[in-house]
């Protein structure tokens, strides 16, 4: 066996370091891709010790890229993404546009060149997509109409760059650069610089159209019919297979073929699968390796840091951050803002797209290439990738620090709002009524005493709160999926929107005042902190949750409910009932 291992050993390197200083930032109260990026900066080449393959690293982060924006298409729908094309094109054109200029600026009081500047600007320009993604799923908001706006600009971005990345080395010889006669793609997107500018842009527009079509029409069957076809095998293994070969699949065939980016062929790959029935296994089935592959994003981003290029480029260092973290997000504001978005909207995907990642480090090796941009403009975006990615946190603490004295002022120019009825009633006697829904701000608190608090809405919660309603007795839903919360205003069922673990969502549903608690959501350990809030606003509470094994149930009963019932027990339990013909003796309690 060779022991010349190259790829395991950067594996176990970035992993492992990733672990321990992911578990020390997280010991702190730092966000644990602080912990990642450490990791890859001392596996790198610019510290003392052992040296992991960067190329290698690259290309394990590039399929944490995959799987990221495959889980992200599972989530979504075309239509989901043509509601918010409206404000996802003009604003991420504009944004782009204001960005590069801005890049253009500093690359000139630099003494770069035009197209160095361009280059420069370009990089500075476009949001990382893990980042950007991992903000928004900690915070449980891509399902969200802000999520579908951040993903729908990002998705324009990354369109950009294709664009940008194909054009470059057609403009190259203008911009001042080494002309090429063939671009650095390889494959069918390679295209001759002879056939002009606008020939290139015609091509590379007719290959994205020409993708998104195959898609829609061949793999909206095909893709949907093979999932169906493995699941009805049995086997779990060759679903979770057949998951994974068809993501990295798609996403590498269109890079390959139609020139689109890995991401966004993953993306489109994940949209069409979700409309499947299949596609909540699927996503579960992807998550391990989605979660695996994206530190390693972060690991592969720390290598290429220099720590002492920030003695050697301190003032630009700090002039690109400030174009990244400050004039990205200023113009992301102004623009939802000017789109008549609430407050909270615009805060939120300012800080999501504060930072830059994967597309600025291929733009800025391109441009090296090309002789259009020069060593320390790549040193730079490095520089502020990583910064901006330690710092990208803290702006969403900053826009929660922010968000009170904006809606103060907000509200003085506002006309009053009126609670409107929305259906039949949650309590006897009484009709359901709440507030026009708002994007900023903590939810209304409810209305309802000696109510039942219902935590999810999904199979197991839907079917709660059918009984609840049959049964007339008062209740509220929180939930934080568009859908469900859809049904269930139609429904007429009063709810709260947002996820039950904070704390403002939770105080909305008026836990003082409430007789039980059912938490119907699959995660014991979100659910444990609800318990927690629950028995801390209401000792007298009646707690009932769920749970998938023992160690879920032990961890529930510790931290105060009353009651868990674990589904396979019952399901055995109903089995065995139906066999014998009565109830078993209840020899093993549920959990109660």
């Amino acid at each position: 066996m060779p022991h010349d291992t190259p790829l395991i050993a950067t594996i176990v390197a970035g992993l492992g370091l990733a672990f321990v200083f992911g578990a020390l930032a997280n010991r702190f109260r730092i966000p644990p891709l602080v912990g990642y990026l450490i990791a890859g900066v001392l596996v790198g080449p610019n510290t003392p010790g052992f040296v992991a393959d960067a190329g290698l690293a690259n290309e394990l982060a590039e399929i944490g890229v995959i799987l990221l924006m495959f889980g992200v298409g599972l989530h979504f729908s075309l239509k989901d993404l043509l509601s918010v094309r409206a404000i996802a094109i003009p604003g991420a054109v504009v944004q782009i546009g204001f960005a590069t200029a801005l890049g253009a600026g500093l690359a000139w009081l630099l003494g770069w060149s035009m197209g160095a500047g361009l280059v420069f600007g370009l990089a500075l320009s476009v949001a990382s997509t893990v980042v950007l993604l991992r903000a928004l799923q900690e915070r449980r908001l891509i399902e969200t109409e802000r999520g579908r706006i951040a993903v729908g600009w990002l998705i324009v971005e990354d369109l950009a760059m294709v664009l940008a990345l194909v054009l470059l080395p057609a403009l190259a010889g203008v911009l001042g650069g080494q002309p090429q006669v063939d671009s650095h793609a390889s494959g069918l997107l390679a295209l001759p610089a002879s056939y002009g500018i606008w020939g290139v842009v015609g091509i590379t527009l007719a290959k994205v159209a020409a993708f998104v079509v195959v898609m829609l029409v061949v793999g909206r069957r095909l893709i949907p019919w093979i999932l169906h076809y493995v699941a009805h095998t049995g086997s779990r293994e060759l679903f979770r297979l057949a998951v994974l070969a068809i993501a990295l699949g798609v996403a590498f065939g269109a890079a390959k073929l139609f020139g689109v980016s890995l991401a966004l062929g993953a993306f489109f790959a994940g949209m069409i699968m979700s409309e499947s029935e299949l596609s909540h296994r699927a996503a579960e089935e992807s998550l391990p390796l989605r979660d695996a592959f994206s530190v390693l994003f972060f690991v592969s981003v720390g290598m290429l840091f220099d720590p002492f290029s920030l003695m050697s480029n301190g003032l630009p260092i700090l002039a690109t951050l400030a174009i990244i973290v400050l004039g990205k997000s200023l113009a992301a504001f102004v623009i939802v803002v000017a789109f008549g978005y609430p407050i909270a909207t615009a805060l939120m995907i300012s800080a999501s797209l504060a930072q830059i990642g994967e597309f600025s480090f291929i733009l800025a090796e391109l441009g090296v290439g090309l002789g259009l941009l020069p060593e320390q403009g790549r040193d730079l975006i490095l520089a502020g990738a990583i910064l901006s990615i330690v710092l990208n946190p803290l702006m969403f603490l900053a826009i929660d620090w922010m968000k009170p004295w904006l809606e103060a002022r907000a509200a003085k120019a506002a006309p009053p709002v009126e609670p409107r009825p929305i259906g039949p009633a949650t309590a006897p006697g009484e009709v359901a009524s709440v507030a026009p829904e708002r994007e900023d701000g903590p939810p209304p608190k409810t209305k309802l005493t000696g109510h039942a608090i219902l935590i999810g809405y999904g199979r197991v919660g839907s079917l709660v709160g059918a009984a609840l309603k049959d049964a007339a007795m008062p209740f509220l839903v929180i939930e934080d999926a568009d859908k469900a919360l859809a049904k269930l205003r139609a429904d007429g069922i009063e709810t709260v929107a947002g996820n039950a673990a904070n704390a403002d969502v939770f105080a909305a549903a008026n836990p003082e005042g409430a007789k039980r608690l059912i938490l119907a959501i699959p995660n014991a350990f979100e659910a444990g902190q609800v318990v927690l809030r629950a028995r801390a606003a209401n000792p007298g509470i009646s707690v009932i949750a769920r749970a998938h094994s023992d160690a879920e149930v032990e961890h529930l009963k510790g931290l105060g409910a009353d009651t868990v019932i674990m589904g396979e027990r019952e399901i055995a339990r109903g089995i065995v009932e139906e066999v014998l013909g009565h109830k078993p003796e209840a020899a093993e309690p549920s959990a109660a």
